[in-house]
Order: structure tokens, then sequence, then C-alpha cells
């Protein structure tokens, strides 16, 4: 007989499974590396010397320009191509991570992971984009679902990453591993996803600069003030000069003919709330794991790997949850979903805070990890969904830079106050010193996670139409072109 061409629906359904995977793997590569480096950084401290402040940069270096620049990538992809400006996103990210590798001085090692960071910033929201655009509006919960479980591995499973191959192999390879995936990404991302590009033909540069340095003023101030102080100049000065930036920022897109971030999406309470939650619930979600990591290995011992392999009632969840919340957003909406979800991550952070103390048992702690996995997977799953449902299909990439965005904030910002809670409580003299600021900077990682739920009861229930505001393109005028 002879072969037979597929039919469109086999069609569509290979370039679904193809984008998911793709993006899939190029966003783990960009999650992991949030906080990959936090249980090596004992071992690169003293195979290449530097500060607790050089320390510490090692991590806010590829914060600040994930956060700054999502924005700025997301309307880039819109204008030149998702699919093209994705494959520059991923060859940047593989260079910068052979260049880590190979980093000699902590001053090399923070720029590779800067120049990693903008590479991130630009596979991060338009992945989300990307499968969107690839796949059906009925599936789209499912395949959400689907990149949260891997985004929720990833961020949470970083510290055991990093532990098992600083423990058993070297630090250097925490980046190498990046290499062989980047260069095996960039000639699938070329061959097996679609082409899409936004309405606008136009770039907002105006738009571009006043939110990336709005971005840079806020996220650079947060990260320097638990080392500098709140009140001090420099970081009083960056709060300033960010927040003038994003309020020009703001009266530019209200009067530009083509703005990168209509601010007709704030009206949205679907919108504003679930970027309300994501933001808090990073803040919150961040600080933690920074600060459990460090308890397991300082202050009981384990060694990296030990360590990681104990968080994992926390990091395995995703992968078992977040798929059936996926399926289950589908069917219900995602607002009682993340909503139930903070909850159980509040409870199980109130858990561990209850249960601290220096000589406390690993088995005792291990219910709390599994409410705090299921919780995050609960978020993770119908996040993508709730913002991509929220405005029109030929806006979803910016929507999609604008949630990234805040939530990069919101871990740079829950790591900065609550190591400020932390290093006001307690500290790492001894033991005990450091369960003492433990447990109060816990407490305000609930808190936190508490706002976030009472955020996303804020959203609308699904089924309520979602209101056509005049001026909005619609979704027809989306360009996808299939390869």
């Amino acid at each position: 007989m002879p072969d037979q061409e597929p039919s469109p629906s086999t069609s569509r359904r290979a370039l679904a499974v193809w984008t998911i995977v793709v993006t899939g793997v190029a966003s783990f590569m960009a999650a992991l590396d949030n906080l990959v480096v936090t249980t090596a950084l004992p071992v690169i401290r003293d195979d290449l010397g530097g500060s607790l402040t050089d320390l510490e940069w090692v991590v806010n270096g590829y914060t600040l320009p994930f956060a700054c620049l999502l924005l700025l990538a997301a309307a880039v992809g819109d204008r030149f191509g998702r699919r093209r400006v994705f494959i520059l996103g991923i060859a940047l990210f593989t260079v910068a991570s052979a260049v880590a590798a190979l980093a000699d001085t902590t001053g090399q090692l923070i720029a590779a992971r800067a120049a990693q960071g903008a590479g991130a910033a630009i596979l991060m929201p338009l992945s989300l984009t990307l499968i969107s655009a690839a796949v059906p509006a009925e599936r789209r919960g499912t395949a959400f679902g689907i990149w949260g479980a891997v985004q929720g591995l990833a961020v949470a499973g970083g510290p055991l990453v990093g532990g098992v191959i600083t423990e058993h192999i070297a630090w250097e390879w925490i980046f190498w591993l990046n290499v062989p995936l980047g260069i095996a990404l960039l000639p699938l991302a070329r061959l097996r996803l679609a082409e899409s590009r936004g309405p606008n033909n136009r770039l907002d540069l105006p738009g571009t600069v006043l939110a990336s340095g709005g971005l840079f003023g806020l996220v650079y101030s947060i990260v320097r003030g638990a080392e500098h102080g709140w009140t001090s100049g420099p970081v009083l000065a960056g709060f300033a000069s960010g927040g003038a930036l994003l309020v020009a920022f703001v009266a530019w897109e209200l009067r530009t003919a083509n703005p990168m971030l209509p601010m007709r999406f704030f009206r949205s309470r679907a919108f504003s709330a679930i970027n309300a939650a994501s933001l808090l619930m990073f803040a919150g979600m961040f600080g933690s794991i920074f600060l459990l990591t460090q308890f397991l290995q300082l202050v009981q011992g384990y060694a990296p790997t030990e360590a990681g392999l104990r968080m994992l009632p926390w990091t395995a969840m995703p992968m078992v949850v977040a798929p059936l919340a996926g399926a289950l957003t589908d069917r219900i909406g995602g607002r009682p979903i993340v909503a139930t979800g903070m909850v159980l991550m509040a409870i199980g952070l109130g858990w561990l805070a209850l249960l601290n103390d220096p000589g406390v048992s690993y088995p005792s702690q291990i219910p709390a990890f599994v409410l705090c996995g299921t919780g995050m997977a609960m978020f993770f799953a119908p996040s993508g969904a709730m913002v991509m449902g929220a405005v029109h299909e030929s806006e979803q990439g910016i929507a999609s830079g604008v949630n990234n965005a805040l939530r990069e904030v919101g871990g740079a910002l829950g790591v900065a106050v609550l190591a400020s809670v932390f290093s006001a409580q307690g500290g790492y003299e001894t033991p005990q010193a450091f369960s003492d600021g433990l447990v109060p900077a816990l407490w305000v990682g609930v808190a936190a996670l508490l706002l976030a739920a009472v955020a996303t009861l804020v959203a609308p229930r699904r089924g309520r139409a979602r209101p056509r505001t005049p001026g909005a393109p619609r979704p027809s005028r989306d360009k996808v072109l299939v390869p």
C-alpha cells in the first residue's frame, strides 16, 4: 500500500507533543538554574574564593536579568517570531552555561550567570506562548499542567541536583549539564516548533527601556536590602528610581498607539489576581526553600546529596500532582485548585515552623514536606492556564512575560525578606541560633502564601464571559506558521 499522508488532526497532535517536550526541557533548564547553585556555594567558595557577598551574587546575578528582561523578550518574540527568538534564547543559555563551567573567578562566574539569566528570560515566557499556539484550547489546561509539573520539579529539585553533582562529580558540571541539552534542543526547536507572531508589527522601544529599567531598580534594591539595610541610601535610591521609571512606563503605555503592555490587562480581575498570587507564592516558596536546604546541611549535618534527597517528599510531588491538577483545570477551572494549593502549602510551612528545632527528626518533617510539594504543584499546574485565559490569544506573549517577571520579583523579594527576618532573629553562629532565625522567617512565608490564596479567590469563577475590551486585537490576528 502507498504511504498515506498524516491527517491534519494527527499533525496537530504531533506538533502539540513536540512543543510540550521542547519547551518543557528548555524551561526546565531555566527554572532549575534558579536554585541549583545553592547547595554548591560552600564548594564554589573554597574553589574560587570570594566573599559572602560574591556568593550571594552567584544567585542574584541570575535572578536580576531574568526578572528585568522577561517583558522585553516577550515583546521581541511577538515582533520577530517566537520560535526564532526562542532558539536564540536556547543558544545564549547554552553558551553562558559553558562559560560558567569554565570560570576561574567568582567575577567570571557572576558574569556568566547574568548571561544565563538573560537566556532564561527568553525561554520562560515564550515557552508558554508556543504551547498556547500549538495546543487546542480544550487541552491547554492539561498541557500547562505538564509544563507546571516540570517547572515545579525544576525549582524545588534544584538543591538536590546541585548537591548530587557537587558531591559526586564537581560543581562545574552543574553548568556543563545544560550544554548537551541545549545543543540537542536547537535543531528540534527549528524543525518541530511552529512559528508564531503577535499582532503588533512595531516594537515599543521606549516602553521596553522604561519597564526593564524600572524592574532593574526594584529587583536590585530587593537583593541588596538584606545586605545593606532596607533604609540605606543606595537601596532607597534604587526603589525610588525603579518606581519612578515604572510610573513613567505606565504613563507611556497609556498614550502610545502600540503598547508593549496594554494597561487594560489589569482591568481584568482574573489577570490581576493570578499575577498577585504568583508574586506572593514565589516569595513564600523561594525564601523558604533557600533557608530549609541550609537547615538540613548546616544544622542537621547532612551532606549536599543527603539534604537534596530529604527534600524529595517536597520536590517529587509536582510530577504526580501537577498533571492531575492540570487536567482538572480543564473541567472546573484553576481558581479553586490554586487557592487550595496555597492553603496546603501554608499549612506545610507552618507545620515545619512548629516542629523546628536543631534536634527535630527527619521523619516528623515528611508530612509537612508532602503538603508543601502538593500545594506547589497545585499552583504551577493551573496558573499558566489562568494567565493565558485572562487575555486574548494574540496578547498571550506579553501576558506570559508579565507573569514570569512578577514570579521572579517575588522570588527575589522572598529570599531577601526571609533572609532579613532570619538575620534579625538568629544567625549562623550555632544550630540553635539558626533555628531561632528560621522559625519567624517560615511564618513570614506562611503569611505570603495565605495572601496568595486570598488573591486567587478575588479572581472570577469559571464560566463568566470575558468582556470584549474596546481596542483589543482579535485572536485571528495572531499569525501562526506551521513548519
